[in-house]
């Protein structure tokens, strides 16, 4: 489509038909009337149509985790997916965030608290936050995000003093037109369109106009003798309203300053100066609704560090928060109508909490934690993201760098799991998901645990996804000037090691826990880069669907207590018991639960051709192991050791198809000869010490 945009008239077509249709028009308040009986979401306020914003972009259901995922943060689709999240309980934690939502469009209590996202630094809740306001901005510019506000019009008319700038005021606070009506005639209007209203959610409004609204419609019900429609149709225009952050317009975001220099009229406005000499200082017009709340109504307000804040200058979000009003200094109440959300990292909500002094705020608070990701492909996928969304050189990222980064990330983050049956790394490919029938672990016993142990959860402390991807791009610079085209594990593994204490983030005591945990990770990539190797020696994809064939052969004849026709003479014999041990003792599966794993392999087939699938051994991970292993001890009799050994014994030929077969597992050349020299040498010695 962008290719297809290429001149002025072009552009500024695409731009018309983004922009919606009645933006710029002025409706009456019997058009409004009219929207709302046939739309009464229109009228919704900010948690329902938040709350409808996130099921409008699309949900999944993820049955093993048993929580909803929302597109808008699993595809990210108005961005290309540039901004996806991942992790199990990251989406754990936006599906806690948007069913308090829901909660608090419901009137169940949520909507008068401070949804606060609480996390370590770099855990994504800041992007969360930021990305939650984009989509609200285009889910208001959509017709099922609609909304609309007011003007008043003709002032000078009436009004004697009226500033003829002033003639035609905006609605300051950017109410719903409804609360022009007064409140018995409002019940009347509500009733009527919640009787239409097809939402798990009544729609409520109890507003009160702003006091500059409130003080104009005194003025002219007073000239009209209370002719309410007169006021109406003449000083009142109905206009559409769309969220801009850049506009300070239904999104507002707030940071702390300065101690000295915090100022609550930053939050509640302040009085309008320029407009003292004309109105007087006691007059509502006088006032200037600038501050954050007043900007965020009707929409989302964002506060950064929200716990940096001194303790008195928190005081106003008690108000803001459970009783939905502000009270600027001199100045009426201003009832608001937004979704609160803060953000804070773990020192200041540790200090916060310990406070006896901040035991109301805690109150009116609902924690979100917001932690890092604790499944370390999940956590690669990370670092796949942040370099789809740069201009990174022309890098071959080589077979498990981003796996294993994410594994050393993961294992700063978990605790220790108890009783010593379980290692770390196991705990964390078990939260992974790599856990076989056959293997004794609990993987909800394991998290139960990790739970009680961390101070406040699992995931809330440990190294970040940013320190990570910080040495990845140092990783890939660094290859780049020395000309590297390719980044390995090493390479990335030697910066790791190179920066962890120079890092301002990480605790110094913590950088002798990280060095070993750094050598875990070695380890299991060694493991891995053996395996990769001995697959580049000794793999024949043919052999291996080949004796997967015969496996399942002799399994279904052995649970069916059958016979299988012998493939040379073609007479029938018994299941070869031989021939199943040799394969599954490669799994390490114990002669008292082969029957199980011949069962599982065995309903995997079955449901395989109920679907119309043929079947596939490279399909089931576990037999694909195991058939590797078997067709590995059967051929590594015919390869020459001794020449992976010592380069001077290496055939060019003999070497190349090795890398060959590597290549074909996703190495660059270059890095499949490092692989051959580092796990090859292993492989080597290993066989040689046998002989």
């Amino acid at each position: 489509m962008s290719s297809e945009l290429e001149t002025l008239a072009d552009l500024s077509k695409h731009y018309q038909d983004s922009v919606p249709a009645d933006l710029r028009e002025a409706k009456s308040f019997d058009w409004y009337l009219s929207e709302v009986y046939d739309d009464p979401k229109v009228a919704r306020n900010a948690h329902q149509r938040v709350a409808d914003m996130f099921d409008h972009y699309g949900t999944t259901y993820d049955e093993t985790a048993g929580i909803v995922e929302y597109l808008m943060a699993s595809e990210d689709p108005l961005h290309d997916g540039e901004n996806v999240f991942y992790g199990r309980e990251v989406h754990e934690s936006i599906h806690e965030f948007v069913n308090k939502v829901k909660s608090g469009a419901r009137g169940l209590g949520p909507e008068k608290r401070i949804k606060l996202l609480l996390g370590p630094v770099g855990s994504g809740k800041s992007h969360f936050d930021w990305m939650v306001r984009r989509y609200f901005e285009d889910y208001t510019l959509r017709d099922e995000g609609r909304m609309y506000t007011f003007r008043w019009t003709n002032l000078g008319d009436v009004i004697r003093d009226q500033d003829p700038a002033d003639d035609t005021v905006t609605s300051p606070m950017h109410q719903d037109p409804i609360v022009l009506l007064p409140q018995e005639q409002r019940d009347i209007v509500l009733e009527r369109l919640n009787g239409d209203l097809d939402a798990p959610y009544t729609i409520r409004n109890e507003q009160s106009l702003d006091p500059a609204s409130e003080f104009y419609m005194d003025k002219l019900l007073a000239h009209y003798d209370d002719d309410l429609q007169s006021v109406m149709e003449n000083h009142i225009e109905i206009i559409r309203l769309v969220a801009s952050e850049n506009k300070r317009q239904c999104i507002e975001t707030f940071e702390p300053k300065d101690k000295k220099n915090q100022d609550e009229t930053e939050l509640t406005g302040d009085v309008n100066y320029s407009k003292l000499a004309v109105y007087g200082e006691s007059d509502p017009r006088a006032f200037d609704y600038s501050g954050a709340f007043c900007n965020a109504n009707r929409g989302l307000f964002s506060g950064e560090e929200l716990l940096k804040l001194q303790r008195e200058f928190l005081y106003d979000f008690l108000h803001a928060s459970q009783e939905q009003t502000i009270k600027p200094k001199n100045n009426p109440r201003i009832d608001i109508d937004q979704v609160i959300v803060g953000r804070t990292n773990m020192p200041e909500y540790r200090e916060k909490k310990g406070d006896e002094k901040m035991e109301a705020f805690n109150d009116r608070t609902k924690r979100i934690d917001f932690p890092y990701v604790l499944e370390y492909e999940e956590e690669a996928d990370i670092y796949r993201k942040m370099l789809r969304n740069a201009d990174v050189p022309d890098m071959h990222i080589e077979p498990h760098a981003m796996e294993m980064a994410g594994l050393f990330g993961v294992l700063t983050r978990i605790t220790e799991p108890d009783g010593g049956n379980v290692t770390l790394v196991q705990k964390a490919k078990a939260y992974n998901g790599e856990v076989d029938d056959g293997d004794d672990l609990d993987v909800k016993k394991l998290r139960e645990e990790g739970e009680a142990k961390a101070d406040i959860a699992e995931g809330m402390d440990g190294v970040s996804a940013r320190f990570i991807g910080d040495e990845i791009a140092e990783a890939i610079m660094d290859s780049t000037h020395r000309g590297r085209d390719y980044l390995s594990p090493l390479t990335v593994f030697n910066h790791f090691e190179r920066n962890l204490e120079s890092h301002g983030s990480i605790l110094e005591e913590n950088i002798e826990r990280y060095h070993r945990y750094l050598e875990m990770v070695r380890e299991e990539y060694k493991e891995r880069a053996i395996e990769d190797v001995r697959h580049a020696l000794a793999y024949d994809l043919d052999e291996i669907q080949r004796q997967g064939e015969k496996y399942m052969d002799h399994v279904m004849a052995y649970i069916d207590d059958a016979t299988v026709q012998d493939e040379l003479t073609g007479r029938e014999q018994e299941p070869d018991e031989k021939f199943l041990r040799s394969v599954e003792e490669k799994l390490s599966i114990p002669e008292d639960r082969k029957d199980d794993f011949r069962q599982e392999v065995s309903n995997w087939v079955s449901r395989r051709a109920r679907e119309g699938t043929s079947f596939n051994p490279q399909d089931n991970d576990r037999l694909r192991r195991a058939l590797e292993r078997k067709l590995w001890e059967d051929k590594k009799h015919n390869i020459n050791f001794s020449a992976l050994v010592s380069a001077n014994e290496l055939d060019d030929d003999e070497r190349n198809a090795w890398v060959d077969a590597l290549v074909d597992q996703g190495y660059s050349r270059e890095g499949a000869r490092e692989v051959l020299e580092f796990a090859g040498a292993e492989v080597a010695k290993s066989e040689l010490e046998k002989e």
